[in-house]
């Protein structure tokens, strides 16, 4: 004779817009460079050795994604593009979806913005200027690693929605 066995039911993971605004607070900024900066400074390479980011040197831009609350404030030091605390004096903001769009080119980054599911706050040419310049590499983001990230990330968010 057997015993029923209880019903353990394990608690659902947290949703991971949830667990990003929850952790990204308390992640310091030294160890947000360590992991955005490499991957920034890889991917636009051949940009910022041509001189095309050398409008940011000494400016800030921030990425406010919104609905993850994580704001990168990004600024150009020695032709590589860093995180620093300070804000924007321009901001792209939106979705991590709408962002994701704009990285993978999976629509065009003008309708993104003239349908305000992007906009730019602040210094407009400044926020103009990086938004070409990301609207300028024909690949978009989605190339090596990064590229396999954003890959896994379409797909979750094709499976979300």
């Amino acid at each position: 004779m057997s015993l029923p066995l209880p019903s353990l039911s394990l608690p659902r993971p947290p949703v991971p817009s949830r667990l990003i605004r929850t952790l990204d607070p308390c992640v310091p900024l030294a160890v947000k460079r360590r992991v955005v900066e490499p991957v920034l400074n890889r991917t636009f390479a051949e940009p910022l050795e041509e001189g095309e980011f050398d409008a940011l040197e000494g400016r800030r831009i921030s990425l406010d994604i919104e609905d993850l609350g994580v704001t990168l404030t990004l600024s150009l030091v020695a032709q590589r593009l860093v995180l620093c605390h300070e804000p924007g004096e321009a901001t792209i903001r939106g979705g991590w979806r709408e962002f994701l769009c704009l990285a993978t080119r999976r629509e065009d980054p003008d309708s993104l913005f003239f349908q305000r599911r992007l906009l730019i706050e602040g210094d407009t040419e400044l926020g103009l200027m990086v938004k070409n310049l990301l609207d300028g590499r024909e690949e978009g983001l989605a190339q090596g690693r990064l590229g396999d990230w954003l890959h896994r990330l379409e797909c979750l968010a094709a499976r979300d929605h």
